[in-house]
C-alpha cells in the first residue's frame, strides 16, 4: 500500500464520513450547515488528490482503487441520511437510482477488467460531471436552511434529480461501451 499525500487525503475523505453522520445528527441550528462543511472539505479532498498524484506523477494502483471507493461511500452515505430525514419517496427515487448505478458500474468495472478491457469503462468526462452535480446536490440538501433568501433544500431536491438523470446518461454510456468492448473481445476469441 502506497500512503503518499494524494492516497491519504483519500483515507482522509472516508474517515470524515463518521464525523459527517455525527454532525448529521446533532440538534443545534448550526448542526446542518456545519455538516454541509464538513462533506463540502470531504468533496474538495476528492479533486484535490487527483490534482497532486497527476502533479508529482505518483498515481498508484491503490489511489486508482481507492479514490472511487471513497466518493461512493462519500455519496451513499449522505445520501442514505437524507433519505432517513425526509422519509419522502421523491427523495428516495433519485436516491436509489444514484446508489443503484454506483453498484451497478462498479460490478461492471470488475467484470470488464475479468475480460481485460478496464480502460473501456474508465472514468469520464461525463461521469466527474454527474459527481460534481451529485456532491452540489448533496451539499444543498444537507445544509438545508436558506441562504440569501434562496429555498437551498429546494434548489438542491432539483438539482438531485438533474443528478440522477446524469447517473443514468453516464450508466448508459458504460453500458455500451462495455457491451462494445465485449463484442469485440467475444470476435478476438472466435478468431
Amino acid at each position: 500500500m502506497n500512503l503518499n499525500i494524494p492516497n491519504m487525503l483519500t483515507l482522509a475523505r472516508i474517515l470524515l464520513l463518521p464525523v459527517i453522520v455525527l454532525i448529521f445528527y446533532w440538534s443545534d441550528s448550526w448542526g446542518r450547515p456545519l455538516c454541509c462543511a464538513v462533506f463540502l472539505i470531504a468533496a474538495i479532498t476528492d479533486w484535490f488528490d487527483g490534482y497532486l498524484a497527476r502533479k508529482w506523477n505518483i498515481e498508484s494502483d491503490f489511489g486508482a482503487f481507492l479514490d472511487p471507493v471513497a466518493d461512493k461511500l462519500m455519496v451513499a452515505t449522505v445520501l442514505i441520511l437524507l433519505v432517513e430525514d425526509a422519509t419522502a419517496w421523491w427523495l428516495t427515487v433519485p436516491a436509489v437510482i444514484i446508489i443503484g448505478r454506483e453498484i451497478t458500474i462498479s460490478a461492471l468495472r470488475e467484470w470488464m477488467a475479468n475480460l481485460g478491457s478496464r480502460a473501456k469503462v474508465a472514468v469520464s468526462y461525463l461521469g466527474k460531471v454527474k459527481t460534481t452535480m451529485q456532491i452540489t446536490a448533496l451539499a444543498m440538501l444537507l445544509y438545508k436552511n436558506d441562504m440569501f433568501g434562496l429555498p437551498i433544500y429546494k434548489i438542491g431536491i432539483v438539482a438531485l434529480y438533474i443528478a440522477a438523470a446524469l447517473t443514468i446518461w453516464s450508466m448508459v454510456d458504460y453500458l455500451m461501451a462495455a457491451f462494445n468492448a465485449s463484442k469485440d473481445s467475444a470476435a478476438a476469441v472466435e478468431k
